[in-house]
């Protein structure tokens, strides 16, 4: 009887998208993943909802109401949950914004800033609203692994999900999370 395909599923928050390139770049193995695995929502499939699956890639920091909710949602889908490059393991870029109050960000951005033209900040209801500060994933969730870098190699990503599907604790030589 063939083995069953596992389910993969990935999703992005507060980032550049980086780590979803990277994961596109393994290239030609994502057809070898397509016979191993089944791709739930992915920028692969455009499927905007998570169904259960086996193991979830997250990558992104989590900076307002939205994020938090999506990651809860994410989490209670996937068996094995993985924090997916520096955003998500440590907030990343988005982060940045930590050092400042988010009232004197917004100021600069929306009334005062270079190149303002209609100085209003943004009010709609269909605005996420944000969280004061931005938050690595494991803040909100439980993480079960995580894949550094910014953004991780193809081939870090392709060996933690080989070595998942497998049943394997993932095992990622040196020479994959070197970055210098």
């Amino acid at each position: 009887m063939p083995k069953k395909k596992v389910r993969i599923a990935t999703t992005s928050l507060a980032g550049c998208f980086g780590c979803h390139m990277s994961f596109m770049d393994i290239d030609e193995r994502l057809l070898e993943l397509a016979g191993i695995a089944d791709l739930d929502r992915s920028p692969l499939t455009d499927i905007k909802s998570c169904n259960e699956c086996d193991i979830g890639l997250v990558e992104g920091g989590v900076c307002n109401a939205e994020n938090v909710h999506v990651l809860r949602e994410f989490r209670n889908s996937c068996r094995i949950l993985v924090a997916i490059g520096a955003c998500a393991i440590n907030g990343g870029v988005p982060a940045l914004r930590n050092r400042f109050d988010l009232g004197d960000c917004l100021e600069e951005a929306f009334i005062t800033g270079i190149g303002v033209t209609d100085p209003t900040v943004p009010g709609d209801p269909e605005l996420p609203l944000l969280l004061e500060k931005v938050h690595p994933v494991h803040e909100v969730v439980k993480i079960d692994y995580s894949i550094p870098g910014c953004p991780p190699s193809a081939d870090t990503i392709w060996t933690v999900l080989t070595d998942l599907i497998d049943g394997n604790e993932p095992d990622l030589a040196y020479e994959l999370i070197r970055y210098d």
